[in-house]
């Protein structure tokens, strides 16, 4: 899953959902230097990624667009996955997507300085673009992807990746819905574990 789904899944709490967003600039135990809802965020996020990378609809999704992309299959299908739940935003959350990532950059900004650098260097670009909101439309994402692209020197050819996504579209979106429902009723009971609730 990519950022939007990442924060989607924290909940309501605003250090949470920064944790969670965070949490791939965060090595090893490093997480324990930062306040205890950050720590929830960043258990939250290797949890998801860790249900995500063994579930075999995901797996699916990733072996229709494998021989073209190799390893950066993964990063596209966590990105289709974001398109998605942008698209069908209104079947998951009250608050419009564009009220609920206003308040989340809003939330990022008044806490800027116990964000990761890796994260103040890219975050003014990110609420410029607007990226989160960009996810919803085929065009938006494939924008997002090319700036990707080009941040791997073309190597991952990901500008090309809306391609494959509208080849298959529906077939992923049925994925996407069926292993979403899973993952969102998985984390219901991870979040009353020890291991989350810092026990």
């Amino acid at each position: 899953m990519n950022f939007l789904a990442h924060i989607f899944l924290s909940g309501d709490d605003a250090l949470l959902k920064i944790g969670n967003f965070v949490a791939d600039s965060i090595r090893g135990k490093d997480y324990l230097n930062y306040p205890t809802k950050i720590q929830q965020g960043v258990i939250l996020h290797r949890e998801i990624d860790t249900y995500t990378d063994s579930h075999q609809l995901w797996r699916d999704s990733k072996k229709l667009i494998v021989p073209q992309y190799r390893h950066y299959a993964a990063v596209l299908i966590d990105m289709y996955y974001d398109h998605f739940l942008a698209k069908n935003w209104d079947n998951y959350c009250d608050t419009p997507l564009e009220v609920y990532t206003d308040e989340f950059y809003t939330s990022l900004q008044a806490n800027f300085d116990i964000l990761p650098p890796r994260v103040q260097n890219f975050l003014h670009i990110m609420l410029e673009e607007n990226w989160l909101v960009k996810y919803r439309s085929i065009d938006g994402l494939k924008y997002i992807l090319t700036q990707m692209d080009r941040r791997s020197k073309g190597i991952s050819k990901m500008t090309n990746g809306t391609t494959e996504l509208l080849l298959y579209y529906d077939t992923f979106e049925v994925q996407f819905t069926a292993f979403f429902e899973e993952l969102r009723n998985h984390l219901i009971l991870f979040k009353q574990t020890d291991r989350y609730l810092l026990k």
